[in-house]
């Protein structure tokens, strides 16, 4: 397995560590910025002809142990013995993100299937929907992992490309294929409940009205204090730890909207009616301690590796300027023989550690490894 990492910035262009011309698949995570400014997709096009590509906008772009803004990360992939597929669908197509994740998963061809990495529009997509769409199709057995794009802070627009230039409104699955593989996941979050856990009386999807039969938005404008003024913005620094009825897993939700008028909140998976709720808050040193940890849980064996990390705009926005923090925790835990490409984004996508059983998770840290031999 060959990896050859890919870069680009407005100030130095495109560089890359090699020429490799028989690469089979480019990853490639990119600032909106970059995507508006130059066609990322031909490029690569250009540098890779015989690869599939695959890439979508970002909050930030992770490479090696930096982290980076207005650029363009990508890796070069060529196997040994494995091989890829690539599928995508247009959210619009489907009525509702359940039915376009099973369409997704069902352009897969399922012999030999190990991993499913899925990317999608980190806007207009419900992420629980879209997961639990893949899961109802996949094999069991396929590590099913991804993100949802990101668009800066501002959660306006994203996009996602499947051997095409990245538009909205799409999700895009890369499939791998091969008994040589060698893959990992991690998922981790480390933020801290406060407060009392409350229930959630009334909610539809990811919308949320009433926690304890209180307006939901009143009840999050008392607890944020000052940084209620923020709002929705400032919810990004206060997820909700949501365990549903019956389970013993707990999720993390982001909040990503509101509506003053009803009083409701918008999060960026669903928060199930009946399920108990909690506020939570970070740390700098709960929050590196938990990327270290998913670092510890996806670590590759031996041998060379790819790690996609899939972290939260969330924990960027919250740790500011320290945010390569985690990403250097997550680099001393793997390794150097462990090459780290990944972004921020609106929601990751991962198994649970209790189950094993893929979800949509907010604020976490998500790894998945990908490794031949």
């Amino acid at each position: 397995m060959k990896i050859t990492a890919v870069g680009w910035s407005p100030g130095s262009g495109w560089r890359r560590d090699d020429d490799d011309p028989a690469a089979q698949i480019v990853l490639y995570f990119a600032a909106p910025s970059a995507l508006a400014g130059q066609d990322v997709h031909g490029a690569l096009r250009d540098l890779f002809p015989k690869a599939r590509i695959l890439g979508c906008s970002t909050g930030g772009e992770i490479a090696g142990a930096d982290v980076n803004d207005e650029s363009v990360s990508a890796v070069a992939i060529r196997f040994d013995s494995s091989h890829a597929e690539l599928a995508e669908v247009r959210l619009a197509d489907f009525p509702d993100s359940r039915s376009a994740g099973a369409a997704l998963a069902r352009r897969l061809p399922v012999t030999g299937l190990r991993a499913a990495f899925v990317l999608a529009d980190g806007v207009q997509t419900n992420g629980t929907g879209l997961v639990q769409g893949m899961r109802e199709v996949l094999p069991a057995d396929v590590l099913l992992t991804g993100g949802l794009a990101g668009d800066g802070p501002h959660f306006q627009r994203t996009f996602v490309g499947a051997d095409k230039r990245p538009t909205e409104g799409v999700a895009a699955v890369l499939g791998l294929y091969g008994e040589s593989l060698r893959l990992g996941w991690g998922s981790y979050g480390g933020w801290e409940p406060f407060g009392p856990e409350r229930v959630v009386t009334r909610s539809d999807g990811v919308t949320l009205y009433e926690l304890d039969g209180e307006p939901a938005l009143d009840l999050y404008r008392r607890y944020l204090g000052e940084e209620a003024a923020n709002l929705p913005g400032s919810g990004l620094l206060f997820p909700l730890a949501v365990r549903r009825p019956g389970d013993s897993e707990t999720l993390v939700r982001t909040l990503v909207g509101l509506s003053a008028e009803e009083k409701t909140l918008i999060f960026a998976g669903d928060v199930p009616q009946g399920s108990v709720a909690q506020l939570m808050r970070g740390s700098f040193p709960a929050l590196v301690e938990g990327a270290a940890r998913a670092g510890s849980q996806a670590a590759p064996q031996a041998g060379p590796a790819l790690a996609l990390l899939v972290s939260c705009i969330g924990r960027k926005l919250l740790m500011g300027q320290r945010i390569a923090d985690e990403i250097e925790a997550v680099a001393e835990v793997l390794g150097p023989t462990v090459t780290q490409l990944g972004f921020y984004s609106y929601g990751e996508i991962a198994p649970h550690p209790a189950s094993a059983c893929s979800e949509l998770h907010n604020q976490t840290m998500t790894i998945t490894t990908i490794g031949e031999g």
